[in-house]
């Protein structure tokens, strides 16, 4: 993974968990480094990413945590925007095949 940042690729997230460990690794260790331990990071907007350059992830309850840090990621705007089109369209929240390609 290191070397495909270095490289300028695209690291894509598959999950809010791992977007938080691979950021809050770079918080705490200032690279991506090999980690083993416990990680203390609360991604709210106004962070700045410096792995993750796309997300795969679930819609997520309102007011939750994991919604911060997918609006952290996509702007509040857009998440709710992308939010109100899921609910138009009938989406099915929470459930499979109720996910989001955030790049």
């Amino acid at each position: 993974m290191r070397q495909a940042k270095q490289e300028g690729r695209r690291i894509i997230a598959v999950g809010t968990t791992t977007t938080r460990l691979l950021e809050g690794i770079v918080a705490t260790k200032g690279a991506l480094v090999p980690f083993a331990g416990d990680l203390n990071i609360f991604i709210t907007p106004g962070f700045t990413f410096k792995v993750v350059d796309g997300l795969l992830t679930n819609f997520h309850l309102p007011k939750s945590t994991l919604l911060m840090l997918v609006s952290a990621f996509a702007g509040k705007d857009q998440v709710l925007a992308a939010y109100q089109k899921a609910v138009e369209k009938r989406y099915r929240f929470f459930s499979f095949g109720d996910a989001m390609f955030i790049v």
